[in-house]
């Protein structure tokens, strides 16, 4: 589910902080392109055919992102996007390109839809297309849906969560992880020229401007942040409520990620938002802990 970046997903939604150097004639595997995400160990639980869908779900989720986040200029991005849309449309249509040929099997085993991955690289189209600054409310929750909740609903097939509770679990999940991604994310977005938290938001702060480092010097983003903040508590408890209607099994590994984010969700509040904004990253002990806790 993407990098662990606001930009990104479960990729953007549900992983982390993996710097993997490639090329067309000698890629990493999917696993290595997991092996730096704060969840590899969550889908390193999972039984073998579950475990390697993940991994080339997440390796798909992060060679786009990799595209929209690169310093190509914004035509080729976008031009190498629409390439990606092509071999999604060919695989489905039997003819298998071979940069998607791993996802073949996969594809087959937990009926996962064609219009979930298509979604994902509308997110990353946003991105390529133009810096997002203090986008519309509605238009956020746009973005969060493709570039997060689109990954969940793959993933929750290969999990195996009942269909209508897991397009709500990805729905809801998604979005509180990608709501924490942002706030935890604002000053390396800002760097890259993004700042994603609504306007509404910030303007009920009193926050008008929508440069990104006019706003963070801002003495009232922490009001404006409060509001994400609280949007980002409420998708996950109703996520919570869908994962308890679940069997245990199929929700092992979205359990882990919520309990993680929301563990930094609650260290960036004690933190808060006014610079200097220390990193908030988990250990891997207290990442380790989570994980045995919910293998209980």
């Amino acid at each position: 589910m993407a990098t662990d970046r606001a930009s990104t997903l479960p990729a953007r939604q549900i992983l982390s902080g993996l710097s993997v150097a490639s090329s067309s004639q000698n890629p990493p595997s999917s696993s290595a392109r997991a092996a730096g995400s704060s969840f590899y160990t969550a889908m390193k639980i999972l039984p073998p055919a579950q475990r390697e869908a993940m991994f080339e779900i997440y390796s798909f989720c992060r060679r786009v992102d990799d595209i929209a986040d690169s310093d190509a200029p914004r035509v080729e991005r976008l031009m190498e996007l629409a390439s990606w849309r092509g071999d999604v449309e060919a695989l489905y249509a039997g003819q298998v390109p071979p940069r998607v040929a791993s996802l073949a099997k996969p594809v087959a085993d937990f009926d996962l839809a064609k219009e979930d991955f298509l979604a994902l690289i509308d997110g990353m189209e946003m991105d390529a297309f133009d810096d997002i600054r203090a986008p519309a409310a509605a238009t956020l929750d746009l973005y969060c849906d493709r570039v997060a909740s689109a990954v969940g609903r793959l993933s929750v097939r290969v999990f195996g969560v009942e269909r209508a509770a897991g397009i709500a679990l990805a729905h809801h999940l998604g979005r509180a992880l990608q709501l924490t991604n942002i706030l935890r994310d604002l000053d390396e977005d800002a760097a890259m020229g993004r700042l994603y938290l609504p306007r509404e938001a910030l303007r009920d702060a009193g926050v008008i401007s929508t440069d990104p480092a006019t706003v963070l010097a801002n003495p009232m983003l922490g009001a404006g942040c409060d509001e994400i903040v609280a949007l980002a508590r409420d998708s996950f408890r109703e996520a919570e409520a869908i994962m308890a209607r679940s069997p245990r099994r199929t929700v092992r590994a979205p359990r882990i990620m919520g309990d993680a984010y929301r563990a930094i969700l609650d260290k960036l509040t004690a933190r808060g938002f006014a610079p200097p904004r220390t990193p908030v990253r988990h250990s891997k002990l207290r990442l380790l802990l989570i994980v045995l806790r919910n293998l209980v």
